[in-house]
């Protein structure tokens, strides 16, 4: 007994094939049907598998670079320990002396950095200094619990001497390609894009003047500054729109009519308008005004642009309050939150003010921006100021809710928006950032 193989021909060879006896027949034995059918299974496994994605390894650009353009970008706070990896040898050095305190190879298994006796200790061996910088070899990155980063690793021990922060020392131009991905999908409009690029290029520069000086790092990488997420982020386009706009950064006039760079703030989606950074940071940059904003609707999820109800028990938003902001205790527990001011545009209101009142008969303010993180700090689910405040009993509602963050500066669904219709970065940002300009920082 055998079995039939039979191959039909495909139509685009039929007619090739039409002087052969169609169709191909071959006897196969039966003991080679099952070497048949691990062959086909081998070979839609390696296809498979190589359609798996490949980690980046290009090597890290701008490692040269002058001490103003590295970022100092706030891993992991007060840890006692975290896992190490490298794909190539790396050296442990005195952050100001340079003076070389170990050495190791190539790592395959994570080692664990840990805090002994107010000293680091890398796999068990104890340093000299509370504060080391573990520079890998080419291509310059370092595996952090899991997550590639490019540049160097900083380990400073706190003044408590039970732990440590962790912080990435990279340079610009790579770190904003950490950021570029993790802030927008890659496959979004090369305008968008590039826009996006000057923008957290200049934020980052702002905040690291601004701030940076009297601490040991410039930015976070959450969304507290702008989300930062390494290696992970990047791909081929994300690369392209940082190199086009290579050392680009925004400068316009402060209140006191000074031009220089200012924080390019940018938020999700702005519900149709964004908002005057005076009312939200209290700030005040001639290129932070409110702008009308009707690109971001078609670009937007439906749940973000307009999102749904969410209530908060009253006693948890007393506490969590309370617990922000202790000056707050004098109004005991809060018993009415009302809107005290809001930006009034066509369609809807945002925010800007809360009037917090309580059983004491005190009452007092915040910023909304404030009330609305504090009562959600991941701001998933109270995503704006944009809402009405509606008080049901045990709990406080918050209805009509739209867009998604801050509001201020650039609207990023809005500068897709504004990429499809074909408007270009630079007509993106001096949209989004009026009166400003566009200048090289080196």
């Amino acid at each position: 007994m055998s079995f039939l193989i039979i191959a039909q021909p495909t139509a685009n060879r039929s007619k090739a094939l039409s002087r052969i006896n169609p169709p191909y027949v071959w006897r196969v034995n039966p003991p080679y049907v099952w070497r048949i059918s691990f062959l086909l299974v081998l070979l839609l496994l390696i296809i498979l598998g190589g359609c798996k994605a490949r980690q980046l390894t290009r090597v890290t650009a701008q490692m040269d670079a002058e001490p103003q353009f590295w970022v100092r970008v706030l891993l992991l706070e007060d840890v006692t320990e975290c896992a190490l990896k490298t794909g190539s040898s790396f050296s442990i050095i005195h952050p100001q002396t340079q003076i070389l305190e170990g050495y190791f190879g190539q790592i395959d298994e994570p080692i664990k950095a840990t805090i002994s006796a107010g000293r680091i200790a890398i796999a068990g061996r104890q340093l000299k200094s509370k504060e080391v910088i573990i520079v890998p070899d080419a291509p310059y990155i370092f595996n952090l619990n899991g997550d590639d980063y490019r540049g160097k690793l900083k380990l400073i021990v706190n003044s408590s001497g039970d732990s440590f922060d962790v912080v990435n020392l990279v340079p610009l131009e790579p770190y904003l390609e950490g950021v570029v991905g993790a802030e927008m999908p890659d496959y979004w409009e090369p305008a968008a894009l590039g826009a996006q690029a000057i923008a957290a290029r200049t934020y980052c520069l702002y905040y690291k003047k601004q701030f940076g000086r009297n601490r040991n790092w410039d930015v976070r990488k959450t969304q507290a500054n702008q989300v930062y997420l390494g290696v992970s982020a990047e791909s081929a386009q994300i690369w392209k729109a940082v190199n086009k706009t290579y050392g680009k950064v925004l400068v316009g006039k402060d209140s006191n009519g000074s031009e220089d760079i200012f924080p390019a703030y940018y938020s999700s989606t702005c519900g149709g308008h964004t908002e005057n950074s005076k009312n939200v940071f209290g700030d005040s940059f001639e290129a932070l005004v409110g702008v009308p904003c009707p690109y971001c609707q078609d670009v937007a999820r439906p749940n973000s642009f307009f999102w749904p109800m969410v209530q908060f028990d009253k006693s948890y938003v007393t506490t969590k309050l309370l617990q922000k902001y202790p000056k707050l205790k004098q109004l005991g527990q809060i018993t009415n939150i009302t809107v005290a001011k809001q930006s009034e545009y066509e369609e809807f209101s945002r925010s800007t003010k809360i009037k917090l009142s309580g059983s004491s008969g005190k009452s007092d303010f915040l910023r909304a921006e404030d009330f609305r993180l504090t009562i959600d700090p991941t701001g998933q689910k109270l995503k704006s100021t944009i809402f009405q405040i509606i008080n049901m009993g045990d709990k406080w509602a918050f209805s009509l809710g739209r867009g998604w963050g801050h509001g201020v500066g650039m609207c990023q669904c809005g500068a897709q928006g504004m990429a499809r219709e074909g408007k270009n970065a630079k007509q993106i940002l001096f949209y989004y950032y009026p009166g400003s300009k566009i200048v090289s920082v080196y």
